[in-house]
């Protein structure tokens, strides 16, 4: 009997939980709006009981929200961390899952996540270096390095680089409540819409939102082409649905750039070097059946 992996999309607004092997083998999937801990965890547990019972669930694969606890030698491993979510800091996501099924669990973080997914069945298949930068009501970026994903003393902040800010060309102070000009305090679906009075996905696409969007994002892009050197950028997330984005960020990347690096694959292929996702809306809950494979043979 063919071995199954569980898949824990764990979001802020929702958990997406599914049982399969990969993308043309998903069996079951389910969406679990994200209440408290304690009622979104025995949910999810709950919908992977059935394949458990019949001895079919190999492991289950966790790619959270953070910041998380990804450190194996830390007490808080497998922890959702200083998160601003009201009611899930300190909250021992493995722990739960594992403790409920006895079976091995995988954990990171959802863009890591979302990259792993892309590296092995999407559009960084082939790209030992890449990035996924999720752009949707917060920032945050996964990283492939030398085909392992990038963890150090924490994990990557991407969403919470610093970003040069003309205040007479953008009045707008900023949204994050750490560092108000960082990417996601500039350039994240809260930042849209207290920038501009009503949710992004509201303005037009010729609304002048959108060229100052593809400037702060081209900003970070070429900040992490300076520093990462990645073969392929991918771009998800609910803003990046916003499809003209692409073209005004290939256009101001290779502007910003401005000569110094001389790679065909970035200046004659910009199409290509940053792109959506190759699984779509897939890649968060594919990543965590990802992890789920490389924590049953671990």
């Amino acid at each position: 009997m063919e071995r199954l992996f569980g898949g824990i999309e764990a979001g802020g607004t929702k958990f997406i939980c599914a049982v399969g092997t990969g993308p043309g083998n998903l069996l079951e999937t389910t969406r679990i709006d994200t209440t408290g801990p304690a009622e979104t965890l025995a949910k999810a547990i709950d919908f992977f009981r059935p394949f458990k019972a019949r001895n079919r669930l190999a492991a289950i694969g966790i790619g959270s929200f953070g910041p998380v606890d990804l450190r194996p030698e830390s007490p808080a491993y497998g922890h959702i961390t200083t998160t601003p979510k009201p009611g899930w800091r300190h909250v021992d996501l493995v722990g739960m899952v594992q403790k409920s099924l006895q079976i091995p669990v995988g954990f990171d973080t959802d863009v890591n996540a979302a990259v792993l997914a892309e590296f092995n069945w999407g559009a960084a298949k082939g790209c030992d270096n890449s990035i996924y930068l999720t752009v949707g009501t917060g920032i945050g970026g996964g990283v492939m390095v030398n085909g392992k994903l990038l963890h150090g003393l924490a994990h990557p902040e991407m969403g919470h680089i610093l970003l040069p800010h003309d205040l007479k060309s953008d009045p707008f102070p900023g949204n994050c409540p750490f560092h108000k000009n960082c990417l996601e305090g500039l350039a994240s679906g809260r930042a849209l819409a207290k920038r501009w009075g009503t949710e992004p996905v509201k303005l037009a696409g010729d609304h002048p939102a959108w060229q100052i969007e593809a400037h702060y994002l081209s900003l970070a892009l070429v900040n992490f082409v300076f520093s990462l050197s990645p073969q392929r950028i991918i771009m998800g997330g609910g803003i990046m649905q916003q499809t003209q984005l692409f073209d005004m960020i290939h256009r101001d990347t290779i502007r910003l750039l401005n000569g110094y690096i001389q790679a065909d694959e970035i200046i004659k292929n910009i199409d290509t070097f940053i792109v959506p996702p190759g699984l779509g809306h897939r890649s968060g809950i594919l990543g965590a059946i990802a992890l789920a494979r490389a924590a049953a043979t671990a």
